[in-house]
């Protein structure tokens, strides 16, 4: 993410700024509220300069509307967001309209600004310029490859062949085939973390320095015990995108998360579910508030959270939004997508 001007004034005021990649959009889902103005260039048909035989070959001009967000719809797998409300500057005004924010999409937002949400412009805006790293698990005949985004590990692709262990034409053909995939996907990144258990990894490895060189040189080993979705969570958890990224924000929950079933488990300073949590923090305990993304979103619209939050941060508690997109944040919505780590040990 891009931005291009700030112009607030005690948290309320126009950010412009323009989108650079799918994380960007992701970003924006949980920023972008009920009434909320967003001017961006869109096309819009022209009343009137129909052809009256063959009306559906309206023309469109593009100009640049600003609406009042009612309602906001994040499209992973079309990479866009589609931002829907009512024209309030520009032609049309008061007709409805859907703004299609995609990558590169330039745009301004006025709104009140949450402390939370200029905390994601700012993470968005620093996780630009680190590197960009996929994640690929092996093991004897079957990958998965997984590119690591802000929200999550997104897999993008896998592969599985029946055969056993040894040398053999039908090995080098799986190797040959995961080599292409990883190559196509690698020309995205800076980085490639090849990860499994056993020595699979480490035959690979040495298939592609003798096939693609190129690709070699952004491979980085991590052992791990499985493969898939474990096996991403795994590497999070050692800390192999960390290392690479210098700060991950999905690595980081993972740890959080780790932390936050190793006190249930021993039923320590924790607290979890929103009537616990809240009374952790009447005390002044909450050391790290976890919340997800959703459970944020959901409280915001029924004006039931800011409040609680300005309280976390006015006693120094430190807030943490997770990404229902992936494991960690999936196992904090079991838990009723709220928790906290205290910073002593209360009653429920």
């Amino acid at each position: 993410m891009k931005i291009l001007k700030k112009d607030l004034r005690f948290n309320e005021g126009e950010i412009s700024l323009i989108t650079e990649s799918l994380d960007d959009l992701w970003h924006l889902k949980y920023i972008l509220e009920p009434q909320d103005i967003v001017f961006a260039f869109t096309k819009r048909r022209i009343e009137g300069a129909t052809d009256k035989l063959r009306p559906e070959k309206a023309d469109k001009k593009t100009v640049r509307l600003g609406i009042q967000v009612e309602k906001v719809e994040f499209h992973k797998f079309s990479n866009r967001l589609r931002v829907h409300g009512i024209i309030v500057e520009g032609m049309d005004s008061g007709a409805y309209h859907t703004l299609n924010i995609e990558d590169g999409t330039n745009l301004s937002i006025i709104k009140k600004w949450k402390n939370d949400q200029l905390e994601r412009i700012r993470e968005a805006e620093i996780a630009s310029r680190r590197p960009r790293v996929i994640i690929a698990t092996i093991e004897e005949g079957e990958a998965c490859i997984g590119m690591v985004r802000q929200f999550g590990v997104e897999e993008s692709s896998s592969l599985c062949k029946s055969f056993g262990k040894g040398e053999g034409n039908q090995r080098n053909e799986f190797f040959g085939e995961l080599a292409s995939q990883l190559k196509w996907a690698a020309d995205k990144v800076d980085a490639v973390i090849l990860a499994g258990p056993g020595f699979t990894k480490e035959d690979f490895l040495d298939f592609v320095k003798t096939r693609e060189p190129e690709l070699a040189k952004k491979i980085v080993l991590e052992d791990t015990s499985s493969i898939g979705v474990s096996g991403f969570q795994e590497v999070l958890r050692r800390g192999a995108v960390d290392r690479i990224m210098e700060e991950s924000r999905i690595g980081r929950e993972a740890n959080l998360i780790e932390e936050l079933m190793k006190e249930i488990s021993i039923s320590g300073k924790v607290a979890y579910g929103m009537d616990d949590v809240r009374n952790a923090q009447s005390l002044g305990a909450i050391g790290t508030l976890l919340i997800t993304d959703e459970l944020l979103r959901t409280e915001r619209e029924g004006n039931n959270i800011d409040g609680f939050l300005k309280a976390v941060e006015h006693s120094q508690g430190r807030i943490v939004v997770f990404s229902t997109e992936f494991e960690p944040g999936k196992k904090l919505e079991s838990l009723g997508g709220i928790a906290a780590l205290l910073r002593f040990k209360v009653s429920p």
